[in-house]
């Protein structure tokens, strides 16, 4: 959590700024714009905790703004963001923030175009990263058990800022629907997804060959692969629901390497 001391310590890191700088510094209680100098914070406050802490901002403040697009903002949206919190591992002080930073996305007025242009910005051309970005929050728009046409709105626009294909969207909505099935009873006894649902998480085709399956297995794993995702400038609290992603993509594959029988 050493980025996270720094925050409270007040280094907030080469001058943060923008709307996700006054998003945190509302919810810290600082004015990020006034903070050390830049060459302070350079030292002080290295490239990669400055990501995690446009991440952990803009994940939770979008998270809140994609919860009330219906215009209500449900007991299990809250609990959704809530039992993210605790995958984190959060602190007293972290949830407090995190939870200040959903209310602050439910705000009117959120000013979701800059927030996303600047979280972009800084993420840069790392997709695995964005990928996950977005997959929290089409876990929060499914919380209720249904995505709300305005959530997918809000969603689709997301992606056409982050440069994620529909096709890339459509597939996250199932896989990530599909494991929200199969852990809400939908799927096999044991917890495992249905076949269908498998096929859905890992994206191919019930007429997909083992080759075909196999790649679309290992690229997924990849893909959310828990420490390249922390390389890659993940907050490492985050780890956790990496790792949970790989477990229902291992579950899939099972079903399906189960059912092909290779």
């Amino acid at each position: 959590m050493n980025w996270w001391g720094k925050i409270l310590g007040g280094a907030f890191g080469m001058m943060i700024g923008g709307p996700i700088g006054a998003l945190l510094g509302a919810v810290m209680g600082h004015n990020f714009d006034k903070g050390l100098s830049q060459t302070a914070n350079q030292t002080s406050f290295g490239r990669q905790e400055r990501t995690q802490t446009m991440f952990y901002t803009a994940t939770f403040s979008v998270m809140g703004h994609v919860c009330k697009a219906d215009g209500q903002v449900t007991n299990e949206e809250i609990a959704l963001a809530k039992q993210v919190m605790q995958q984190m591992d959060m602190d007293a002080s972290q949830r407090k923030a995190a939870i200040g930073l959903f209310n602050e996305g439910k705000k009117d007025g959120f000013p979701l175009n800059d927030v996303i242009n600047q979280f972009k910005q800084e993420i840069g051309f790392r997709p695995n990263l964005l990928r996950m970005f977005i997959e929290v929050q089409i876990m929060a728009a499914y919380a209720d058990g249904v995505m709300h046409p305005a959530e997918k709105v809000v969603l689709l626009k997301i992606c056409q800022s982050l440069n994620i294909s529909k096709h890339e969207f459509d597939h996250l909505c199932a896989m990530i629907g599909g494991m929200g099935s199969a852990s809400s009873g939908a799927g096999r006894k044991d917890g495992s997804p249905s076949l269908k649902q498998a096929y859905a998480i890992l994206d191919v085709k019930e007429s997909a060959n083992s080759s075909e399956i196999k790649k679309a297995y290992r690229r997924l794993l990849s893909q959310h692969h828990p420490d390249k995702l922390v390389a890659k400038g993940l907050p490492e609290e985050m780890m956790k629901v990496a790792a949970d992603r790989t477990h229902e993509i291992r579950k899939a594959y099972e079903v399906i390497k189960e059912a092909k029988k290779f």
